[in-house]
């Protein structure tokens, strides 16, 4: 019988590389999700820690939860599908203006960057200031116009609108720059052949540059659509969920039943639903990403 073969010295090394990694990975990853795993069917409150073994019930109370399937869901795919689509579309539009050659077009591909370099916590107190419905400045132009102050910050859906405004500000940038470096890499000869048989600027566009640029849209498109699933800094920093959990997400669903209700029993299986969620969601991403990268080939 061939003798097996040890580790040799090569291996170790590799060994001793990555295993501080794994146990920060055990440590800070998989432990947490396991102790979340267990209380989610488990009697958890954090005043009074019973741990008694409920099964489902945690499960079923969060799906029998009217704020949970009348509100939180369908905020959360609004919020995912009017973030996704705007910032996309304003990207797109963007990366194709900055792919030609103009005076400034390094300043202006320098400014468009800017809202990547503030933290989005920032940006959200920022846009917080400017909706006050008594000293923001968006109000202040309002009344400088002639026309009636808007309190923007209790109502629901402009408080759900200024969320995604804040949220499409943000990620734009970042459309931008992956889907203009993949213009700058397509090939010339089949626009150039279209312009020889006389397309226009939108035949061209549609027939030929979004089919080339299918692949980069669905990555930028699923990579973006799992972000915005779990999305909380900004719509804690601006509404809190309010008013009256009416602009609640799915992350502030799961925190509030765990830090603020103490609930960590609850909590932990609104977090385990939200991942069996975005895990279904990220499959049926990921069948349309192959396909659309079949198709353009």
């Amino acid at each position: 019988m061939p003798r097996r073969r040890g580790f040799g010295e090569r291996e170790r090394f590799m060994l001793a590389l990555i295993l501080p990694a794994f146990a920060i990975l055990i440590a800070f990853q998989i432990v947490p999700i396991l102790i979340g795993a267990n209380a989610s069917f488990r009697r958890w409150s954090l005043f009074n820690p019973e741990k008694a073994f409920v099964g489902l019930e945690n499960y079923a109370r969060i799906l029998g939860d009217p704020i949970f399937y009348g509100t939180v869901l369908p905020n959360t795919f609004l919020f995912m599908f009017a973030s996704v689509t705007a910032g996309l579309l304003s990207g797109l539009g963007l990366a194709l203006l900055l792919n030609r050659r103009f005076r400034g077009e390094r300043i202006a591909r320098t400014a468009v960057l800017l809202p990547l370099m503030v933290p989005p916590v920032v940006a959200a107190i920022m846009v917080t200031w400017m909706f006050n419905d008594q000293f923001g400045v968006v109000n202040a132009v309002l009344t400088a116009l002639g026309l009636e102050p808007i309190p923007w910050l209790i109502s629901r859906w402009t408080s759900l609108g200024i969320v995604i405004l804040t949220d499409v500000w943000l990620w734009t940038p970042w459309f931008t720059i992956l889907i203009l470096a993949a213009l700058q890499t397509l090939p010339a000869e089949p626009h150039e052949a279209a312009r020889i048989d006389g397309a226009g600027a939108w035949p061209l566009f549609r027939n030929i540059t979004l089919p080339l640029l299918r692949p980069v849209l669905m990555v930028c498109i699923t990579i973006r659509l799992i972000d915005a699933f779990r999305v909380f800094d900004i719509v804690w920093t601006i509404t809190k969920g309010g008013p009256a959990r009416s602009t609640e997400v799915f992350s502030i669903y799961a925190y509030k039943q765990a830090f603020v209700y103490l609930n960590f029993d609850l909590g932990s299986a609104a977090s385990l639903i939200g991942a069996g969620i975005i895990m279904v969601v990220g499959a049926v991403l990921y069948k349309a990403l192959s396909y659309a990268v079949e198709v353009s080939r």
